[in-house]
């Protein structure tokens, strides 16, 4: 049955690597490797959006938690979910109308460009980073369990895979990709919902009832307080979830993808409508995983509950050596292969970029390199950071995805939002605003991560095990005290009417 794990594997890899092949002629300017030369509509980038949010934690690091722990677990996909209104409200226009390639080109109309392009650029391989590793963790224990391939190996062939996609496809290839990885993904979740439901006739009630009367699981399962004892960490881990997509590199970028600020809005609400359908059936897949595998044989297949979702196939399909069973358990596994492809690409172009066009191009070279130059860096620093990400990735062996990606969105609400929302919407903010808020968003979300019990168990100093309701805070009065004391001598203030107008209306934007 392995042979046929590895045929769907091979057809995935296969389909990407064709779509990589066929981007590859399409991708000479920077425009056209940063953005796909603005090429992509609507509803392709709502799909691409999508299939770039809806990650290993999103299908495997969910269902997991709510196989484990239940009601909690699916609080986690509430929070994503409500996060897409803060992002059609306050920042999918204004950053396709304002900025190019990536955020810092936003904060750099107004202010000082190489300090504010600096600190966002480490604040987008921070979080760019974090975010990866939960699709290395995911990878690896799909692989390891569908093929019995050591996890290490795997690690290392999503990165090798991960490099060649942003290498040369860049952001046409990476948005096709993800395209279909969110149509497999959108059909796998789908399927399974149904025949899920389809046993308890799809009676919701009956079918929370049954779970309840498990011996496994009581009423308890049902009700808040398995994963979140403190209500205070359930607020703070909501802060960061709701806010941090606003400030997520990888999904800022695809704003610039498409024509018109029109577009722009156009593909969140499709985002929306596929991101929601989906965290809905995560509720069948995660308690359907904990009824017909039951939570403690989730937990001993991984320890993070990350195969809650590919055991349930397996299950339902007759269980592990029936050829229904092997079949299923093949094709899920391939779809959130398929997921973690796309995923891992988008996280990697946005780190090259912030690298490549923020730091080197605007920094180092005062913005005057030319395009096959910057091309040219943006590659090599994908090949980078697709070997750090290798490295990272067999070191968080055993985390839970979810948890990992919640990290990565405590960073991006707590270092990004404040400044992405004082730039386009506060006249005072300025240069010196800027960078402390990104800094210390950056050193206090990561600081306390840290120390918190997460990392250190009993011995931890700071009680909570997501910093967002002390970390965001303090990135907003960082950068409201920083623009307050700090004496701007650039034209920051003046130009604030023309950005304010320019982002709203979309006049003079490329």
């Amino acid at each position: 049955m392995n042979w046929l794990a590895i045929g769907m594997f091979v057809v995935i890899v296969g389909i990407t690597l064709g779509i990589t092949y066929w981007a590859s002629k399409r991708t000479k300017t920077t425009t056209e490797f940063y953005a796909a030369g603005r090429s992509i509509s609507g509803v392709q980038n709502g799909f691409a959006i999508a299939g770039d949010y809806m990650s290993a934690a999103s299908f495997l690091g969910i269902a997991g938690l709510i196989a484990l722990y239940g009601y909690d677990g699916f609080l986690y996909s509430v929070g994503w979910l409500v996060a897409y209104i803060v992002v059609l409200i306050l920042v999918a226009e204004p950053m396709r109308n304002s900025g190019k390639y990536t955020m810092a080109d936003v904060l750099a109309y107004r202010l000082s460009p190489k300090p504010v392009r600096s600190a966002a650029a480490l604040s987008t391989l921070v979080i760019s980073t974090f975010y990866m590793l939960a699709q290395m963790v995911g990878a690896g224990s799909l692989i390891k369990l569908l093929l019995g391939i050591p996890y290490e190996f795997s690690v290392v062939f999503i990165g090798i895979m991960m490099i060649l996609y942003v290498t040369f496809g860049g952001m046409l290839g990476t948005t096709w990709v993800q395209i279909i990885k969110a149509g497999l993904l959108m059909f796998g979740a789908i399927f399974l919902s149904v025949w899920v439901l389809g046993k308890f006739h799809f009676n919701l009630v009956d079918f929370f009832n049954k779970i309840a009367a498990q011996p496994e699981h009581g009423q308890k399962f049902l009700e808040p307080g398995q994963l979140f004892k403190n209500p205070i960490e359930l607020v703070s881990l909501g802060m960061a979830l709701v806010l941090g997509t606003a400030g997520m590199p990888h999904i800022l970028m695809r704003f610039f993808t498409v024509p018109t600020a029109k577009a722009a809005r156009t593909s969140v609400l499709w985002a929306m409508g596929l991101i929601g359908s989906f965290y809905i059936m995560t509720t069948f897949l995660g308690f359907g995983a904990a009824y017909f595998v039951g939570s403690s044989a989730v937990k001993a297949a991984d320890k993070g509950g990350n195969m809650a979702a590919p055991l349930l196939a397996q299950t339902l399909g007759g269980g592990p050596g029936t050829v229904g069973g092997e079949f299923l358990l093949a094709f899920l596994c391939a779809v959130a292969f398929a997921t973690i492809l796309a995923v891992v690409a988008g996280l990697t172009l946005a780190a090259s970029s912030a690298f490549a066009h923020d730091f080197y191009v605007n920094v180092i070279k005062g913005g005057s390199a030319d395009e096959v130059t910057q091309v040219r860096v943006a590659k090599r620093t994908g090949v980078v950071v697709g070997i750090i990400a290798i490295i990272l990735g067999i070191l968080a062996k055993g985390q839970n995805v979810a948890y990992l990606v919640a990290l990565a969105f405590a960073v991006a609400s707590s270092a990004n939002v404040p400044v992405i929302i004082l730039a386009i919407f506060w006249k005072k903010f300025n240069t010196g605003g800027a960078v402390a808020g990104i800094i210390v968003g950056l050193v206090a979300s990561v600081g306390l991560m840290a120390i918190s019990p997460n990392v250190m168990g009993k011995a931890a100093i700071f009680p909570l095990g997501n910093p967002g309701i002390v970390s965001i805070p303090l990135g907003f009065i960082a950068a409201y005290l920083g623009s307050v004391f700090y004496n701007e001598k650039s034209a920051a203030a003046a130009k604030f009417e023309e950005l304010y107008v320019r982002a709203n209306t979309g006049l003079g934007a490329e």
